[in-house]
């Protein structure tokens, strides 16, 4: 996972107007404060807020993940945790899906969906290669986010994940 938060850190200080929460006439944050995980428990989803995800390691981060899950299967997470997030990431392909439409929270710019990875056909300099596949579906606000914006956050999210090695330098 914290690959995946780490390219939506990323995409979300690339393209801008994918960090804003409410409306329009809100401010627009100087930079990303609050990154939302979705955590699945056997009374339900909850989405702890984790604060300033841009400026934690990758070890960080997957600490950060494994605490969350821990406290939300064990009930003990602090309403504090859950409120003030502006974008979450959402992984049901831990359960199998391959590809779904979430569904963003009030007051969100956006939810990315992360599906299971599964072979599939690729072209590669003019044949068909079997490659490992993984669907990803962005919804966001079209009131906050134009079309435009959420393709150019998407294809970063792509970019990012690709090359792990220049993640590791750059971000």
């Amino acid at each position: 996972m914290s690959f995946f938060v780490k390219a939506v850190v990323d995409a979300l200080k690339t393209v801008s107007a994918t960090q804003c929460r409410g409306s329009r006439h809100e401010h627009r944050l100087p930079q990303l404060l609050r990154h939302r995980r979705a955590i699945a428990t056997e009374r339900g989803l909850v989405v702890p807020v984790m604060r300033n995800a841009e400026r934690l390691s990758f070890a960080e981060l997957e600490q950060a993940i494994g605490d969350f899950a821990r406290r939300a299967k064990d009930g003990k997470l602090k309403p504090d945790e859950l409120e003030g997030g502006t974008f979450t990431i959402t992984n049901g392909g831990v359960f199998g899906s391959l590809l779904s439409t979430p569904i963003i929270n009030r007051r969100r710019t956006g939810i990315l969906g992360l599906h299971t990875i599964q072979s599939g056909p690729w072209p590669l300099q003019g044949q068909v290669v079997i490659r490992p596949m993984m669907y990803v579906a962005l919804t966001y606000d079209h009131r906050l986010v134009d079309g435009r914006e959420a393709v150019l956050f998407l294809r970063r999210v792509k970019e990012v994940i690709e090359t792990p090695a220049r993640m590791l330098v750059e971000i």
